[in-house]
C-alpha cells in the first residue's frame, strides 16, 4: 500500500545545534530594530531589562482583545514570575563606526563599584573621565550602558553578578546625557517597561545533554523487522554526492542549553512588593522585592537570567488587563 507524503520533523531553523558560549544570552541590535525603537519611543531610556526566572502560576484577568472570542469574559491564563532585582549602572560603553563595524572606543567607570563586581571582572584603576569624552563627543558613534545585577537582592541567595550592556533609544546627545545622569544609579524594570506592553523574550533554554535523532529531530522510530537498529535514521544520504551531508541528515549531539527568542509575550503585571506562593517556589524560594508577571511560558529553567526587549512586532501596543484573582497556592 502506498504511504501518503510526510513534511520532516524536527526543526531545522538552528543548525548546527550547539551550546551556548555562556549562560546568559548576547543581544543583537539591528539598524532597522533601532529605527523602529526611535520611531515609537520619543524618549531616552533603556529597551532592555533582565530578571532571574522564578517559577509559574496562574491567574484570572478580563479578556480585553477585541478579535477575541472570550472578549469581555474572565479567562485563566498561566504565568510567569520574573524576579527583577534592579541594575547598576557601573560604566558607559563608548563606540566608533570604522567602516561599519562598530568598535570599542572606550569605558568610563563609575567612581564607586560594587564589591561584588570583583567576583565577576577586574575593575580599572584609571578610566576615561566624561570631560574628556565630552569634547571629542564628535568622534563617537554610539553611546551604551554598561549594567550589572544585584542577585544580592534576589531570592537566589548569590553574590556574583552578571555584567552586560543595554542599548538606550534616541539620538547620541541624549543618549550622553541620560548615561551621565544615571552612572552610579539604578534601573528598576517600571523605568523601562509598563502593564500591557509586549516584549520579546531571550534565553538559554534547559540543557538535555548528548541525544538521539529521535528526540533531537523527531525522527520515526522504525519497526521491530528493522535490521539491528530501531532509534536510528534510515540512510545517511545517497551514493552521489558520496559523502554525509551537513545540515541535512540527522545526526545524534548536544542538544538544549541554546539561545532562543520568543516573541510577542504580554506583561500582565509589575509589583514591587514580592511575590511567593505558600512555602515558595521550589528551587528558588522567595521573590523578595520587583517582579514582574509574563504571560504564558519562557524559556530557560529557574534562577536563569532572561532578557527583555521591546517587542519587534508589536512595540506600539500596550494592554493594561484587569487582574480578578492570582493563585499563592503551595506548589510542594
Amino acid at each position: 500500500m502506498a504511504k501518503h507524503p510526510k513534511p520532516v520533523a524536527g526543526s531545522r531553523g538552528y543548525w548546527p545545534k550547539k551550546r551556548a558560549k555562556r549562560i546568559y544570552p548576547r543581544i543583537v541590535y539591528t539598524e532597522d530594530y533601532m529605527k523602529k525603537i526611535n520611531k515609537v519611543i520619543k524618549e531616552t531610556k533603556p529597551i532592555v531589562f533582565a530578571g532571574y526566572k522564578a517559577g509559574m502560576t496562574h491567574l484570572l484577568y478580563v479578556d480585553n482583545r477585541k478579535h477575541s472570542v472570550t472578549y469581555g469574559q474572565e479567562i485563566s491564563v498561566p504565568v510567569t514570575v520574573i524576579d527583577c532585582p534592579p541594575l547598576v549602572v557601573c560604566g558607559i560603553k563608548l563606540y566608533k563606526n570604522d567602516s561599519g563595524v562598530m568598535k570599542d572606543a572606550g569605558v568610563i567607570w563609575s567612581e564607586k563599584l560594587s564589591k561584588d563586581l570583583e567576583r565577576k571582572t577586574r575593575t580599572p584603576k584609571s578610566t576615561k573621565t566624561k570631560e574628556i569624552v565630552e569634547k571629542d563627543l564628535e568622534k563617537i558613534d554610539n553611546i551604551r550602558l554598561l549594567v550589572h545585577t544585584k542577585p544580592r537582592e534576589s531570592g537566589l541567595g548569590k553574590k556574583k553578578p552578571e555584567l552586560f550592556e543595554i542599548e538606550l533609544s534616541g539620538d547620541l546627545k541624549s543618549k550622553w546625557e541620560f548615561a551621565k545622569n544615571k552612572l552610579g544609579k539604578e534601573i528598576n524594570v517600571s523605568d523601562v517597561f509598563s502593564e500591557g506592553e509586549y516584549v520579546d523574550v531571550k534565553a538559554v533554554d534547559k540543557g538535555k545533554g548528548y541525544q538521539g535523532v529521535v528526540k533531537r529531530f523527531g525522527v520515526k522510530i522504525r519497526n521491530r523487522k528493522s535490521g539491528e537498529k530501531r532509534r536510528h535514521v534510515g540512510s545517511l544520504g545517497p551514493q552521489n554526492p558520496p559523502r554525509v551531508i551537513p545540515s541535512k541528515i540527522p545526526m545524534p549531539g548536544q542538544l538544549g542549553f541554546q539561545t532562543r527568542t520568543e516573541y510577542n509575550k504580554r506583561i500582565l503585571k509589575i509589583g514591587s512588593d514580592g511575590f511567593s506562593p505558600k512555602g515558595g517556589f521550589v528551587n528558588y524560594g522567595v521573590v523578595p522585592k520587583n517582579y514582574i508577571l509574563i504571560e504564558g511560558s519562557v524559556p530557560g529553567p529557574k534562577k536563569r537570567l532572561i532578557f527583555f526587549r521591546k517587542a519587534t512586532r508589536n512595540m506600539e501596543i500596550k494592554e493594561p488587563v484587569e487582574i480578578k484573582y492570582i493563585s499563592f497556592e503551595s506548589q510542594q
